[in-house]
């Protein structure tokens, strides 16, 4: 990994030093699987299902999400996506406050895009 994308990832979040123990120190496996993040589909399904209603399906991506992200580092995504999982845990649909939800998706947005730009910037 180069200077430059190590630290952009730091710089917006992401912990890079824990996460590569957790990569018993391979950078080229980190970045693989960094780069493998992009294909993840957890995003994309939280926002189709969001506006569907369908917020069962919502906290299933949102918790896929928060797994995947939190293996990579990517703290600033685990975060919003855990607020997500935490709204719409054990939550009926009319049970939901769509104002709140609507207002972490945007975070979640925003996070995910940050790092998204990032990766595609960066990978070889």
């Amino acid at each position: 990994m180069d200077e430059k994308f190590r630290k952009q990832l730091e710089e917006n979040g992401a912990d890079v030093n824990t996460t590569l123990k957790r990569f018993m120190g391979n950078e080229s496996l980190y970045v693989k699987y960094i780069i493998k993040f992009l294909e993840d589909k957890n995003y994309e399904g939280i926002i189709s299902n969001f506006e569907k209603g369908d917020y069962e399906s919502v906290f299933n991506n949102a918790h896929g999400l928060k797994g995947v992200t939190a293996n990579l580092g990517l703290n600033p995504i685990t975060a919003a996506a855990a607020k997500i999982t935490e709204l719409l845990r054990n939550k009926q649909a009319q049970e939901v406050d769509a104002e709140k939800l609507n207002d972490y998706i945007k975070q979640l947005d925003e996070a995910y895009s940050r790092f998204q730009r990032i990766i595609e910037e960066n990978k070889q």
